[in-house]
């Protein structure tokens, strides 16, 4: 099966390794993965600031940066869900109308492909402790995942996942909401670190990077026992890399 990757601007700056590890994952299942360098961003930014003009102008480039014809496979639910959501808004009835309809119809986040696509839940991974896992707005709401990466990570050899209180509430990050109301963002991240260090969990894991950024953070200023991870780079923990000689 051929598969085209969309990595998001944000993982792509400052998640390297998440991103190569998707990779490694749907090899590992069998897909063909299509990576094109030119991809840049989906344009939700400007969408939620309310410039909808200059993020049309950026969803039209995303639009054209993928073919339609395959399934496209994101390590982002925020992402995935700006685009199957947000871009009725931005290309309702315009010419290129039939193409955005053939994309949002196309792609998914990384652990609802796997599970719900390829069927598949096992990929050998071991990582010892105790987990949660974030629900993050966007995976949430907007793509309706839940069940999927708990049955990932259910798999995973060592690890233990537990729930802990107010597991649906958000980590505070929102995008720009972080940066025009830091107080609030602080005292969510705060509420939420709270209650996964509750459970005696060790590690938050999450399908998207901003909400891990924003928590680690808050992690990192307190110096607390926590470790944040991304799905992907969780599937992966423990495999034996080939030799490269």
């Amino acid at each position: 099966m051929n598969v085209e990757l969309f990595i998001p601007c944000f993982v792509d700056q400052l998640y390297v390794e998440t991103a190569r590890n998707t990779v490694k994952v749907l090899e590992k299942a069998g897909c063909n993965v299509i990576y094109n360098p030119d991809q840049t961003c989906c344009g939700q930014p400007a969408y939620n600031a309310g410039y909808w003009d200059d993020a049309k102008k950026v969803g039209s480039k995303f639009l054209n940066d993928f073919s339609g014809q395959n399934y496209i496979v994101s390590p982002s639910a925020s992402c995935t869900g700006m685009v199957r959501n947000a871009y009725n808004d931005l290309f309702f009835n315009t010419a290129i109308h039939n193409k955005c309809r053939s994309i949002q119809s196309n792609i998914y986040e990384l652990s609802e492909f796997l599970i719900n696509v390829l069927h598949k839940d096992y990929f050998g991974a071991e990582l010892e402790g105790v987990a949660v896992y974030h629900d993050s707005c966007s995976g949430l709401r907007e793509c309706k995942i839940k069940s999927e990466p708990r049955k990932l990570l259910e798999k995973v050899h060592g690890l233990e996942l537990v729930e802990m209180k107010d597991q649906e509430v958000c980590c505070g990050f929102g995008g720009t909401f972080a940066v025009k109301f830091e107080g609030i963002s602080a005292a969510m991240a705060e509420q939420k670190v709270n209650n996964a260090m509750a459970t005696g969990a060790e590690y938050i894991i999450s399908t998207d990077v901003s909400c891990l950024m924003q928590i680690q953070g808050y992690i990192d200023a307190h110096n607390l026992p926590l470790k944040t991870m991304h799905l992907a780079d969780v599937l992966t923990s423990g495999w034996i890399e080939e030799p490269i000689f």
